[in-house]
C-alpha cells in the first residue's frame, strides 16, 4: 500500500526516471537518457518503491521489466506528466529577437551542407541570440532520444516510425551524377554507359547498400559497385581521381561540386529520397520548437 505521508514529498524528479526506466527498461540507458548515474536511478526507483509499496521493476538479466502494478499505474503517470510538460510549455511564448534558447538538431552529416548555412543565416537575422548545436541521428534510437529530449527535433530520409514521433516531408530531391571532370561518359551519359561503368557507394548500413541501390533493386537493376565508403566527401575526393561514378542527392552535389568534378543528370529514373523532419508529440505545442519547425519548413520551401 502506498504511503501516503511519503507520498505528500514526492519529488517530481522521481516520476521522471520512472518514466524513462519504464520506457528503456534499462537501468544504464536511462541513467544515460536523464545524465545521472545509474546510482542515482537506483536510489530514485528505491524512494519510489517505498512510496507505492511496490517493487515497480523486476529484474531479468539486463532489463528491468514492469511489475503487475507498475503497467496498470505507468500508462496514468506518463499521461499526466505530459500533460504537466505541456502546460509548462505555455508558461511563456518563445520571442526569437531576445531568446538566448539553445536548440538541438538531429540530421544526417550529408544533410548538413546545404542545410545549416541556411539556419545560420535565418537565425542570425530573426534569432541573434540563439544557439543550437547538429547531432547525429541513431535511427534505432530515434523515438527514444527525442522522447527523452536528447534533440529537440530530427531531419533525416522517410523512416518507418509512428507515434509518439510525429513528422512531415520537407522536400523530395532528385539523384544526379558526379564525376571527374574528365570523365569520358561527360560526352555520352547513356543508361547503358551508366551500369558499364563503375561506380562508389556511399551507406552506414551493415550490408553496405545505398539508397540508390535498394531503389535500383526495385527495378531489377544492378550496378558494378567497385568502391563502398561511409562519407559522402571521401567519395567526391576518389570520384575526382578516377573514372568511377558517385551517384548522390542533388542538393548535397550542388555542395561537392567543384572545378574537378562534372554534374550530370541520373539516366534512369528512380524514385527520389525524401527528406522528413520528425519530432516527439510531446513538444506539439512548445512556442519554440513550432517556430524551430517552421523555420525549417520555409529553409526548404524557400
Amino acid at each position: 500500500m502506498a504511503d501516503m505521508h511519503a507520498l505528500k514529498k514526492l519529488d517530481l524528479n522521481l516520476l521522471k526516471v520512472f518514466e524513462s526506466l519504464y520506457v528503456e527498461q534499462n537501468m544504464t540507458r536511462t541513467a544515460d537518457a536523464l545524465h545521472i548515474t545509474p546510482s542515482a536511478v537506483s536510489h530514485s526507483i528505491k524512494r519510489l518503491r517505498e512510496c507505492l509499496g511496490d517493487p515497480l521493476f523486476q529484474r531479468s538479466n539486463n532489463r528491468m521489466l514492469p511489475t503487475p502494478a507498475c503497467q496498470r499505474m505507468a500508462p496514468l503517470i506518463i499521461d499526466n506528466l505530459t500533460r504537466l510538460r505541456q502546460i509548462m510549455q505555455h508558461w511563456g511564448e518563445f520571442q526569437p529577437l531576445i531568446s538566448e534558447h539553445h536548440f538541438r538538431i538531429g540530421m544526417h552529416y550529408a544533410l548538413e551542407p546545404s542545410i545549416l548555412p541556411a539556419l545560420t543565416t535565418r537565425l542570425a537575422s530573426l534569432a541573434p541570440n540563439v544557439t543550437f548545436s547538429s547531432v547525429k541521428v541513431d535511427r534505432v534510437t530515434l523515438t527514444r532520444d527525442l522522447s527523452a529530449g536528447h534533440m529537440d527535433l530530427a531531419l533525416d530520409v522517410a523512416l518507418p516510425i509512428k507515434s509518439p514521433v510525429l513528422h512531415q516531408k520537407l522536400i523530395d530531391d532528385d539523384f544526379c551524377v558526379l564525376m571527374r571532370s574528365e570523365h569520358p561518359l561527360t560526352e555520352n551519359m547513356s543508361k547503358d554507359a551508366y551500369f558499364a561503368a563503375g561506380h562508389i557507394g556511399v551507406s552506414n548500413r551493415s550490408s553496405g547498400a545505398s539508397v540508390e541501390d535498394l531503389l535500383f533493386q526495385q527495378q531489377g537493376l544492378s550496378r558494378k559497385v567497385v568502391i563502398r565508403c561511409q562519407n559522402y566527401y571521401s567519395a567526391k575526393s576518389m570520384a575526382a581521381n578516377s573514372d568511377n561514378l558517385l551517384t548522390v542527392p542533388r542538393r548535397l552535389a550542388e555542395h561537392l561540386r567543384q572545378d574537378d568534378v562534372a554534374l550530370f543528370d541520373l539516366p534512369i529514373s528512380i524514385a527520389p529520397i525524401s527528406t522528413h523532419m520528425y519530432w516527439h508529440k510531446n513538444t506539439e505545442q512548445d512556442s519554440a520548437l513550432t517556430w524551430l519547425r517552421a523555420l525549417f519548413d520555409g529553409i526548404f520551401v524557400g
